[in-house]
C-alpha cells in the first residue's frame, strides 16, 4: 500500500509508462502525483508523440538540451520553463531513446490543499498555462483578488497551477517517479472510460487537430479549451 493510504493505492512501475503517449495519457486520469505533503489526483492531460511525428513536441525537431530528458527511461519527470514565468510538468513514455511524454495538466488536491494554496497565493499569479510541450499557447495570470482564498477547484486547474501546488520546478526535471525518489505516481483511482473524453490539445498552433487531450467528464478542476491563437506583431 502507498504511503498515502487507500486513497492513493500504490506506487506506478516503469512498465505503466512504457507505452505510447497516447496510450498512457488516458490511463492516468485518476492516478495520483505527490510530491511532500501535497498529492494530486490528475483529471486531465495531453499526450505528445514522437520526433518528426507530432509538430507539437518539444522533441519534433529532434534531441537537444532543454528536451533531453523526453528521450531518457520511461516514468521520469520533464521539467521545463516556458514565457519566462511558467513551469509545466511531463512524464516521460515509451523506451530510453524514443522521445514522448504526457503534460499533466491539471488535477484535484487531494492532500496538502493549504500547502498548495499557500504555495499557489505566493506564486502571485493563476499559472494557468495553454500549450503543452510544444512552443504554442500563451501564459495567463488570473489571480484572485487580493484577500481572497483560492478555490479548490483552481488549486492545480492549469499546467503551471497544478506545477506550483505540488512545488516542482526545473530542480525536479529528470526525476525518476519510479524510483523512490521525493516525487512518485500511485494507482490512485482509475478513471471509468465512460468518463474520459478526448478532444484538440490546449493552445498548440501545430497538430492542433490531433485528439490528444484527455479529461475526466464534468470534473471541476477540468481546464477551458482554449485554441491557439497567434500573437500580434507590434
Amino acid at each position: 500500500m502507498g504511503e498515502f493510504g487507500e486513497l492513493i493505492g500504490d506506487p506506478l512501475d516503469r512498465e505503466f509508462f512504457d507505452r505510447p503517449a497516447e496510450e498512457v495519457a488516458p490511463d492516468l486520469l485518476g492516478r495520483v502525483i505527490a510530491h511532500g505533503p501535497v498529492a494530486v489526483r490528475l483529471t486531465e492531460v495531453e499526450a505528445y508523440g514522437l520526433p518528426g511525428q507530432d509538430p507539437a513536441s518539444h522533441v519534433y525537431r529532434g534531441r537537444t538540451e532543454r528536451n533531453a530528458v523526453m528521450f531518457g527511461a520511461p516514468g521520469h519527470l520533464y521539467v521545463y520553463f516556458t514565457y519566462g514565468m511558467h513551469h509545466c510538468a511531463n512524464l516521460v513514455c515509451l523506451p530510453e531513446g524514443t522521445g514522448s511524454a504526457v503534460l499533466l495538466r491539471a488535477g484535484e488536491v487531494i492532500r496538502g490543499a493549504e500547502v498548495a494554496r499557500a504555495r499557489r497565493a505566493a506564486a502571485g499569479n493563476g499559472n494557468a498555462v495553454n500549450g503543452g510541450t510544444g512552443d504554442g499557447g500563451a501564459g495567463e495570470g488570473d489571480a484572485p483578488p487580493s484577500g481572497r482564498s483560492i478555490p479548490d477547484r483552481d488549486l492545480a486547474r492549469g499546467p503551471a497551477r497544478l506545477a506550483v501546488a505540488l512545488a516542482l520546478t526545473r530542480e525536479h526535471n529528470g526525476l525518476d517517479c519510479c524510483g523512490s525518489g521525493p516525487v512518485r505516481v500511485f494507482t490512485g483511482e482509475p478513471v471509468s472510460p465512460e468518463l474520459i473524453r478526448s478532444g484538440p490539445r490546449v493552445g498548440v498552433s501545430a497538430g492542433r487537430e490531433i485528439p490528444w487531450r484527455f479529461w475526466v467528464d464534468g470534473h471541476p478542476t477540468v481546464s477551458p479549451y482554449r485554441p491557439h491563437v497567434p500573437r500580434q506583431r507590434t
